[in-house]
Formats: structure tokens, sequence, C-alpha cells
């Protein structure tokens, strides 16, 4: 059994083809099988005259959300039968249909505000369960997951129908030997040679030499080191190269810190090999570092464009971990729901921050254009205020009117002082 999930914009033109002929006029007897009776009977709404009725009746939840409906809220599976067995009956397509949108969370049992579906049949060994994003409660069902509950579900009915044979009991494996595995250490004597001791057989001897290493036998052992003309810059280099050949063949190395060019890799670059948080950590800096809207918008597109954005990368990595989660393991479907969950939570960052970046971008540029009115045009203070506000003169006035003695500067014309100009940045 297998399904196929797509999306649509309008319900009436969609039922309009699955009422119709068809593209290769393989339709044959359209009919409404299953589905939801709100506002009218399911014997009603399988007539073929009802169709605007029933599309109506099927978007009604979307009309009530207004801007908040999704742009394709239309929710269409398509499940067909294996060819090698018999054809379902109209009342088994019925329970399959109403398995699929339970399964998938359109329609759960159970639940009253569930998104509107109906189900319905116009070829062999095929039915089309159409149903609404929109929930009774105002909700929006997230189908991200969609595709691997139905996957799911399918198989599983499959199996119940005797189209599948079971699945085989897993036998235990042979318990397998462990050899412990020969050791080998790589470091810096005290004469600043680098030397390789331990295993002396001559797997081991065949890649050290390969690696640069010179051989050398004496009463001690088998040994293995570095040329003294051997560079100070190449020692490092050649014996991670050495470990690495070794590890591979399985044995155990221990190699001296100060010769790993990998932790020498790391303590250059914090962040060693997690490019994807050091462009994070630059776009945050850039955030930190914006002196206006205009400055910042740039840096919160990259956050929030709906298809090359940080949250709708992070929002596909985190489902497609869920995904392969799953794909490998079948049991660990807690810790696939987890990062399923995560990713959800992301998508309600992604609805919650919708527009953001528009109405910062205006902001922006009406903040840029009061700006430049000001510098442009500025509105000077009213003079007389102004200057009995600072003028020594009329403080002076005011007190000797207030000790009834006339002060010989009140007559006097007293100028306004300079007003300043606005500081542009």
């Amino acid at each position: 059994m297998i399904a196929h999930l797509q999306r649509a914009s309008h319900t009436a033109g969609l039922l309009a083809y699955l009422y119709g002929p068809g593209e290769h006029g393989n339709h044959t007897n359209p009919r409404l099988i299953a589905g939801v009776d709100r506002g009218a009977p399911i014997e009603m709404l399988t007539q073929p005259d009802a169709l605007s009725h029933l599309a109506r009746t099927i978007e009604a939840p979307v009309e009530r959300l207004g801007a908040r409906a999704p742009e394709r809220p239309v929710w269409v599976c398509s499940v067909r039968s294996d060819p090698r067995h018999p054809d379902l009956t109209d009342s088994q397509w019925a329970e399959v249909a109403r398995r699929v949108v339970a399964a998938t969370g359109i329609a759960p049992d159970g639940d009253p505000d569930a998104c509107r579906w109906i189900a319905v049949r116009n070829q062999a060994r095929l039915v089309h369960v159409v149903a609404t994003l929109a929930r009774e409660d105002g909700g929006v069902h997230h189908a991200y997951r969609d595709a691997f509950y139905l996957q799911t579900e399918c198989h599983r009915i499959a199996t119940e129908l005797g189209h599948l044979p079971p699945a085989p009991r897993q036998t235990p494996r042979a318990q397998e030997t462990h050899v412990p595995a020969p050791h080998i250490t790589i470091n810096t004597e005290p004469s600043g040679s680098v030397s390789a001791k331990g295993a002396s057989d001559d797997l081991s001897a065949t890649l050290l030499k390969h690696a640069g290493f010179q051989q050398i036998e004496d009463w001690y052992s088998r040994r293995h080191r570095l040329p003294t003309t051997t560079p100070q810059a190449d020692r490092a280099a050649i014996a991670s190269h050495a470990a690495e050949m070794l590890r591979a063949a399985r044995y155990s190395v221990d190699l001296d810190p100060d010769l790993d060019t990998s932790r020498l890799t790391a303590l250059a670059n914090p962040l060693g090999f997690y490019t994807a948080g050091a462009e994070v950590l630059r776009l945050t800096d850039q955030i930190r570092a914006a002196e206006n809207g205009a400055g910042l918008a740039p840096a919160v597109d990259h956050l929030l464009h709906p298809e090359y954005g940080v949250l709708e990368r992070l929002r596909e990595a985190l489902e497609a971990a869920g995904e392969q989660i799953t794909d490998l393991n079948d049991e660990a479907y807690a810790l696939a729901d987890r990062f399923g969950f995560a990713a959800e939570f992301v998508s309600a960052a992604q609805s919650e921050l919708i527009g953001a970046g528009r109405e910062l971008h205006r902001a922006s540029g009406s903040q840029q254009d009061h700006a430049e009115a000001r510098t442009q045009s500025p509105t000077p203070p009213d003079a007389r205020s102004t200057a009995l506000a600072t003028s020594p003169a009329a403080d002076k006035a005011k007190a000797s009117s207030a000790l009834g003695t006339p002060s010989p500067g009140v007559g006097t014309v007293v100028r306004p002082p300079q007003v300043p100009s606005p500081r542009t940045r």
C-alpha cells in the first residue's frame, strides 16, 4: 500500500478535478465514501451537484483564520493498494481513510476540534483523502511529520490485510571475539627526536616506514624514529599521519598532544570543525555592531528568510535528523520525536516572526527620513521664551522688582542665544 501527499490552494478546483473525467479519462463513478458531516448529512454531500456546498463546508475553518491561513491549506493524500491483491470495498477504503487521518493527526479519534476531511473514490484500488489544515479551534495542523506517520500506518494496514509478509524475527548474532588491539606510543623524547614504540609486528613496521619513520633494531627492541634531519614543521604532520594509518588498522595509538595536528588546528580555531556555528556567531557580531535599522535589517534577513534563512535551515536539519534516526533504528522513535518537537518549536518561532523583516525595513526607512527632515529644516524654539529663560538680565529684573528697585538693564533688548543645530550621526 503506497501513499502520496500533496498540497493544494483551493478545494473547489480540486473537487472539480476529482469528480471530473480526469486527465486521461480514467475517472469512473466518482463518489464520496467517508468524511465529516458538519452542516449537512453525509448523504447529501455525496451528490455531484453539491460540490460547491461541499467545498465551502471544508474551507469554512480556513476562512475563519483570515490572514493566519496557510498559503496552501488543502491537504491531499492518495492511497493506492497493491494490484496483485483484490481491490478493497468502499467500506474498507473508508476505514483506511479514517486510519490515515487519525495517524497523521488531521483528525485524531475523539477530537471534536479536528480538521475537516472527506474521502473520494474515482478509480479502482485508489482513494483520495481531502482535508483542510485549519482546525475547528482556530489552530493549524503542522504537516511536517505526516509523511513518516503515513508510511508507518500504510505499512501496518497492508500487513493486517495480508498484502505484506510478516516481519522476520531477528536472530541473535554470534558473539564476536574481541582481540586486544596492539598498543603503540608516538612521542617526543627528551633529546627532541620523535619515536614510535610498542608493537613490533611487520604490519605496524610497514605503516610506520611508509609514513617516514626509520626502523631501528638493537638489543632494546624493534623501534622506529624520525630522521634527525626532519624539519620541525614536518614532524607533527608525519606523526599524525602515522597515527591515522595505525588506527585505521585497528592499533591503539597514544599520540603526543604536541604532535597531534588536529589538536593544533583546534587551538588555532576555537570552533574547530563547527563552521556553521562560526557563521552564526559572525552573524551575531554583525547584529550587535549595527548602529541603526538599515544596518540591522540585512543581518535579520539572514535569520528570517523563508527559504534560505538560518531558522529555516535549522528546522530542516532537525527534521532530517529525526527522520534519519527512525530510518537507522525503528525503536529509537522517542529520540526521533524529540528532534521533531524541536523542529516544530523552530517552526513556531518562524510563524511568530513572519513579517518582522519587512517591518524592520519600514522602521529603518521611516527613521532615516525623520532624521533627514530634522537635519534639513530644524524647528527653532520661540525666541522670547528662550531669551527670558536664559537671560541673566531677566533674572536680575525679577529680583529687582521683588525688592521694589528698578533695574537699569531691564529695558534693553536681549537677543536670543544661538540655537544649536541638531547633531547628525
